[in-house]
């Protein structure tokens, strides 16, 4: 992806945000449903969430600074981890060519657990494509890199829901699958993604995915299959588990609010008000699937992938406040409880 497509691309996903009524026509029949306006929803914060909120009790175990430092030592598994990108997802991307560092998906993850011994396999599927395309292209790179090995599959966002696609519906016969492992994947979809193709309007999509196609080179099938709707009365109902395979979830909630230039300021809010604590993209209550291992406390879903913003680091350092979550030693704790397993 050259400079100048990666910001059209930028530009189109403003345009897709923050695109208002005025723009894409009245308000729609979901918004009136929830019993949220418009002006509501650009105007007031979130309502705070009480403890006595069913919502809360639900978070499941809370995880607060368990992965605030890395472990000297890490158990292996005894099966290779593929590492499943979410939407808009890459393995690595080079923007200006050998001038500049490339950017990683899974920022310093892979590398962290090879030098604790663990293989690691990266899939890269089509980054905004249909589920159903995406897993086809997991299900290639898994069956080149294992080479008829079993596997274990983290996956983040996205990825999870084809990962489930892959292992339910696709079946291929040259992987094999013993566990799946996802950080907050909207397995019940995201209200969101929801808000976001309603505020736009039907009429409008067709030219906005065009604008996305040339811009970017990317198909746009990912985009409604995000939704709570598409997830719940379609996706899940077809998808049914593999009992051979075992699954574990991990969700993430954004404590405070987002700051004001944070990307997940406008949809922590709306997810706040109508699924619950969430990470600024996916709710905990959608990131639950199989095993619930726990709530990562202060976590946003780009701190999940090591995309964390330092300098925020910095200053909660300078007061006073250590840094209380480490994806690294998220990830080698996920390995080293697979290994714990018998995976």
């Amino acid at each position: 992806m050259t400079i100048s497509v990666a910001y059209q691309a930028r530009y189109t996903a403003r345009v897709l945000t923050h695109a208002g009524p005025k723009q894409f026509g009245p308000l729609p029949a979901q918004r009136r449903r929830f019993g949220i306006s418009t002006s509501q929803y650009r105007t007031r914060g979130p309502k705070e969430l009480k403890d006595s909120d069913a919502r809360i009790r639900a978070l499941g175990p809370e995880i607060t600074d368990a992965y605030a430092l890395v472990k000297d030592r890490y158990n292996a598994p005894k099966y290779p981890i593929v590492l499943a990108h979410g939407l808009l997802g890459f393995v690595e991307l080079k923007l200006a060519g050998s001038y500049l560092p490339s950017i990683h998906y899974w920022h310093g993850i892979k590398e962290a657990l090879s030098a604790h011994k663990i293989e690691v396999i990266t899939a890269s599927v089509p980054p905004s494509s249909s589920i159903e395309e995406r897993a086809a292209k997991l299900a290639k790179d898994i069956e080149a890199q294992a080479q008829g090995r079993s596997v274990n599959i983290i996956a983040h966002s996205m990825g999870g829901l084809d990962a489930r696609y892959m292992v339910s519906q696709l079946r291929p016969k040259g992987v094999d699958v013993k566990s799946l492992v996802t950080v907050a994947t909207p397995h019940h979809g995201s209200s969101f993604a929801d808000f976001l193709l309603d505020e736009i309007g039907s009429h409008n999509l067709p030219r906005l995915y065009d604008i996305w196609k040339r811009a970017t080179g990317f198909e746009t099938g990912a985009f409604s299959q995000l939704t709570r709707r598409y997830m719940v009365d379609e996706f899940n109902p077809k998808t049914p588990d593999d009992p051979n395979v075992r699954y574990f979830s991990y969700g993430a909630m954004v404590v405070s609010r987002p700051p004001l230039l944070s990307p997940f300021r406008q949809s922590h809010r709306l997810l706040t008000r109508l699924e619950g604590p969430n990470d600024g993209l996916v709710s905990i209550e959608s990131s639950k699937w199989g095993t619930y291992k726990g709530t990562l406390l202060g976590v946003n879903h780009l701190d999940l992938i090591n995309w964390s913003n330092r300098f925020r680091y910095a200053i909660r350092k300078a007061m006073g406040k250590p840094q209380s979550f480490n994806a690294i030693a998220f990830y080698l704790d996920i390995a080293d409880m697979l290994a714990e397993e018998g995976l």
